[in-house]
């Protein structure tokens, strides 16, 4: 007969604890991975505009200076910290 009231032992059982764990250990040695690449591409995007709006605000003869074009400069910048499969 159930009264409604379960101890820490009997809802913490191996079987219900070991399911959940291993599904959960599973999908994040699946998404891990993603997840990684995701934050560092985020990462990288963040720090290109952090540098875009700094280099936006130079002349263009500064620009000309640093090998950098008005017109390029967005692409430049994000190329710039794309990330290879190796890093």
């Amino acid at each position: 007969m159930f009264t409604g009231a379960c101890t820490q032992k009997q809802l913490l059982t191996h079987e219900s604890v070991g399911g959940s764990i291993g599904w959960a250990s599973a999908s994040l040695q699946l998404l891990g991975p993603s997840i990684v690449r995701w934050v560092n591409a985020c990462a990288d995007y963040y720090a290109a505009a952090a540098l875009y709006e700094h280099l936006r605000g130079l002349s263009d003869a500064e620009l000309q200076r640093r090998g950098l074009s008005r017109q390029t400069l967005a692409q430049d910048v994000c190329v710039s910290f794309e990330r290879t499969a190796d890093r």
